[in-house]
């Protein structure tokens, strides 16, 4: 498998990049917010989706940054910043447009009822595989799908 690399600049760009990320882990440490660069990002362990309906065992994950450029703003719910080792699993990536304009806030659904949201000036986000793949003990099931 190539190693994905993705670019987000409008909601049907963040959809896909949304469902490649589903599942995957990460922890508070591997968060960063540079407020002077506008810049937030995430280091996280993928579960490798597009592999997965190729396959019924052998599921992988892999390490991948996410990287949101033109942030405003960083809030968070549900989650101990405090607590670097606390581990953190997203569920989907959704945008809400404020108005007219291409502002809005850009909202990570974890699980847990935890939430990261980002005040942005537009979406422009880009994710990329960062590291070689490893086996993943299980894939990832959701009750009721």
């Amino acid at each position: 498998m190539t190693d994905l690399k993705l670019v987000a600049l409008d909601s049907e760009d963040l959809a896909v990049v949304s469902a490649h990320l589903q599942d995957s882990v990460f922890k508070v440490a591997d968060i960063a917010w540079s407020p002077r660069d506008g810049q937030f990002s995430v280091a996280a362990n993928r579960f490798v989706w597009e592999e997965a309906a190729r396959k019924r065992k052998g599921f992988e994950r892999r390490r991948a940054a996410l990287v949101f450029k033109r942030v405003l703003a960083v809030r968070s719910t549900g989650i101990d910043r405090k607590n670097r080792d606390d581990v953190l699993s997203l569920l989907a990536i959704r945008f809400e447009q404020k108005g007219e304009g291409p502002d809005g806030t850009i909202e990570l659904v974890l699980s847990g009822a935890a939430t990261i949201v980002l005040d942005v000036e537009c979406i422009e986000i880009q994710l990329a595989d960062i590291g070689g793949a490893w086996e993943a003990a299980s894939r990832p099931r959701h009750p009721g799908a």
